[in-house]
């Protein structure tokens, strides 16, 4: 009997181990699939999507081979597309402008800013023609004014909408244009398509700009205080080892002959660490444009 009942047990376990095997391959398979998972890295519609492929494939491909897990860039046609993928948490690395940080702030962790033209900090501003007679803000009062970008765009609108206001100009007293990028709105302020341009304080000193006009004829009218460039950005969801990795990644890639390329051709000089209250003075400025909510109607 008992050798029976030692038979019986052992058909019975080797019916339940095959079972208890199957179960414990179906509840991690997820976990391990989701492991194996790309990150996706969504950046900004800054340029088209052609060119931002080209100038950021090198970072995504640098921090898939870091973290050992494939980065998957993904580019956006327009900014509503980009903004509905954000809003969507689609990405898991983002790369925006300040701006759209702060009102994805609740589901995003600001982890990097870029560093331009040698800068970790730009400021808005507020240009015209030399010849133009203009000396003051207030005289752009019934005037046109260009900005460099839409009313998400951080330094082209945000900021110079701020320096009229500090001026005493609300929205309709003076006309308003908008351009695709501040490039695009200097040029049209140097052929007098408009009285004064809004855009980044190094717009003037681009490559682009000397190329195609003389920057000699336009000039600096007002600025505000500098501000951290663009952020960079992960899911408040993501793991805080990963989050941290790819940050130390990110952070050091101005110290390596590989990284130095990277942020080459991503036309960046450097990374810098970033936190929240980073973006405070960004924060007051919205408000002040835009009220309460901080954002754009």
């Amino acid at each position: 009997m008992e050798v029976q009942s030692i038979k019986d047990s052992n058909r019975k376990w080797g019916r339940i181990v095959p079972l208890l095997m199957l179960l414990a391959t179906a509840i991690l398979a997820p976990v391990i699939q989701a492991a194996d998972e790309p990150l996706i890295m969504g950046v900004f519609p800054r340029r088209n999507a052609a060119e931002t492929a080209k100038l950021f494939t090198p970072m995504a491909v640098y921090l898939g081979e870091r973290l050992g897990r494939e980065v998957k860039l993904v580019t956006s046609k327009n900014f509503d597309s980009f903004w509905k993928a954000v809003t969507e948490q689609r990405y898991d690395i983002v790369h925006y402008n300040q701006y759209q940080y702060i009102r994805s702030a609740k589901t995003y962790k600001v982890i990097a800013h870029t560093q331009e033209f040698g800068k970790n900090a730009v400021a808005g501003a507020l240009f015209v023609r030399k010849d133009s007679g203009i000396t003051e803000v207030s005289q752009l009062r019934g005037r046109t004014v260009i900005f460099g970008g839409g009313k998400d765009a951080m330094l082209a609108y945000i900021a110079p909408r701020y320096l009229l206001m500090q001026a005493g100009l609300k929205e309709g007293d003076f006309k308003t244009e908008i351009a695709i990028n501040p490039q695009n709105a200097l040029v049209a302020l140097y052929y007098k398509q408009a009285d004064a341009a809004g855009g980044g304080e190094v717009v003037l000193d681009q490559p682009v700009i000397k190329n195609a006009i003389n920057a000699q004829e336009l000039r600096l009218l007002a600025a505000t205080e500098p501000m951290l460039f663009l952020p960079w950005a992960v899911k408040r969801t993501m793991l805080a080892t990963l989050a941290d990795a790819i940050q130390l990644i990110l952070l050091d890639l101005k110290n390596s002959e590989a990284g130095r390329q990277v942020l080459k051709s991503a036309i960046m000089t450097g990374m810098g660490k970033a936190g929240d209250r980073d973006y405070d003075p960004h924060r007051k400025m919205t408000t002040a444009v835009f009220g309460p909510e901080g954002t754009a109607k």
